[in-house]
């Protein structure tokens, strides 16, 4: 490098650092002064304490720095602080989900987002000493960031930048393993990528416009559809495609509805916030044997078990996807079958994680979504799940404020019975007696009366299987042919 470059490269940092220096100094001018935030909270970002998870056993950290990536995690705080907190370390947990390693957290006091670095220029430059001195690789924002936002971000951190819905979108490609659970994913991925495309240099030469295009211009014309029209042409014909697949896979899905819908099964569905507990409570609840993990969005794909009543009546329950806050348009959209196995059902047992520092921030959450797929006339359950390790003055509050609610632990079994003894008395429930006399070749219906009804006498006769029993209003329906209201049937 000659000693004239040097200069010149010297003389470009100063002028940067002077910038840098300057804006810390006015307290981030660019925001307005009329803000109701105080001065020196807007002008500070505050470190959160407490989020690392570099590995202190240097035995494990070769591989760590391989496989992991190094974050930083950086946020705005628009409502108080411990809200903001609270946001930022579900955004520690989600990034460690996905396969990094949190070295540093930041959060800004500041009304609205930058229009272009999210963060403003000074603050971001602060930042960028941050990832600096901790060697990160990424800075995951929690946010969804604009495009424009995206690279000025990157612009001056100089390394890459992640936001929110990227994030939950790469866990959600890590965990799915259905073939449709697949392929709603990789169509999330794409409708948010699509909008994102971006290219350099020649990548962006494109064939001249106006009369140059019609053969009036000499040596003006380009070589033809450039590289980004390209992938976005490709991108949106394989959203078409995995629309259709996705669209060919809804028959065999509402096929078991139906069925189930036809033998008047009722159903009960486990919704909730990730990490909330619902697998672990479907396997206390039915010996499943569903994967548990402590992460978040372990499960993805919806699983269906079935149980019975104490007076033996069958049910099932379904466990869906976790629900997150401001969860990605994207996936709401592109998992909307799945999350109508809820809108199906008879009874939502929303479950809650009781040891969480925002229980309510989590019931908002899952009704949020809960509302775009129709489940207002449902009835609703609230299952506050880890009662064992949560603190006894916050379930005080929670049962004075839930008087309805369950307070249960799927670890320790506690609260179990009740659950049981309330989800029954929520059911549909059989309330039309009748007494039917059925062929000996109909034994599918003598099946399902004790399937889904409650047999009071049985009797085997010459013409048939004399049954008095409560049905459903449904079933009863189908046994007018067999009734025989004037029959004794012995004891």
């Amino acid at each position: 490098m000659t000693p004239t470059d040097k200069e010149r490269r010297d003389a470009m940092l100063d002028r940067v650092l002077s910038r840098g220096a300057q804006a810390l100094g006015n307290h981030e001018s660019d925001v307005d002064e009329d803000s109701q935030f105080d001065l020196a909270e807007r002008a500070a970002l505050k470190r959160v304490a407490g989020l690392s998870t570099e590995l202190e056993d240097i035995t494990e950290v070769e591989y760590r720095q391989i496989r992991l990536e190094r974050v930083v995690l950086a946020g705005l705080w628009n409502t108080t602080l411990a809200e903001a907190e609270n946001s930022i370390r579900e955004l520690a947990a989600l990034a460690e989900t996905a396969g990094s390693m949190v070295l540093d957290a930041v959060i800004q006091r500041r009304e609205k987002p930058d229009p272009g670095t999210y963060l403003g220029r000074g603050k971001a430059a602060e930042l960028a000493e941050i990832v600096a001195s901790v060697g990160a690789d990424t800075v995951i924002v929690d946010s969804e960031l604009a495009p424009s936002q995206r690279r000025g971000l990157e612009d001056v951190i100089k390394v890459k930048v992640v936001d929110r819905v990227a994030l939950i979108l790469d866990i959600f490609a890590q965990h799915a393993k259905s073939r449709e659970g697949k392929a709603q994913v990789e169509l999330a991925q794409l409708e948010y990528l699509l909008p994102r495309l971006r290219g350099w240099g020649e990548s962006l030469s494109r064939q001249a416009g106006g009369r140059v295009a019609g053969g009036a211009g000499i040596g003006s014309r380009g070589p033809g559809e450039t590289k980004i029209e390209l992938d976005r042409r490709r991108i949106r014909a394989r959203m078409s495609k995995l629309r259709k697949e996705i669209a060919a896979m809804a028959p065999a899905r509402e096929t078991k509805r139906k069925n189930r819908t036809r033998n008047h099964i009722p159903s009960v569905a486990i919704v909730g916030y990730t990490n909330a507990g619902k697998s672990s409570l479907l396997n206390r609840l039915t010996d499943a044997e569903v994967m548990v993990q402590n992460a978040l969005f372990a499960t993805l794909d919806p699983t269906v078990r079935q149980s019975q009543t104490s007076e033996g009546i069958t049910f099932t329950f379904t466990d869906t996807v976790g629900f997150v806050r401001n969860l990605p348009h994207q996936l709401v959209e592109a998992f909307r079958s799945t999350l109508e196995e809820a809108a199906d059902s008879d009874l939502l047992l929303h479950v809650v994680d009781a040891s969480h520092p925002d229980p309510h921030g989590q019931i908002s959450a899952v009704r949020d979504v809960l509302k775009d797929v129709e489940t207002r006339d449902i009835a609703e359950l609230i299952v506050f799940n880890k009662a064992d390790i949560a603190e006894e003055t916050v379930l005080t509050g929670l049962r004075a404020e839930y008087p309805h609610a369950r307070f249960v632990s799927a670890a320790t079994g506690e609260g179990i019975p009740e659950l049981v003894e309330t989800i029954e008395e929520k059911l549909p429930s059989p309330n039309v007696e009748v007494s039917v006399l059925i062929p000996y070749e109909r034994g599918d219906l003598v099946s399902k009366i004790y399937a889904l009804g409650s047999v009071e006498r049985e009797e085997h006769t010459t013409g048939g299987t004399a049954l008095h029993a409560k049905v459903p209003q449904e079933l009863a329906a189908e046994l007018d042919d067999f009734r025989r209201p004037d029959m004794v049937i012995g004891e």
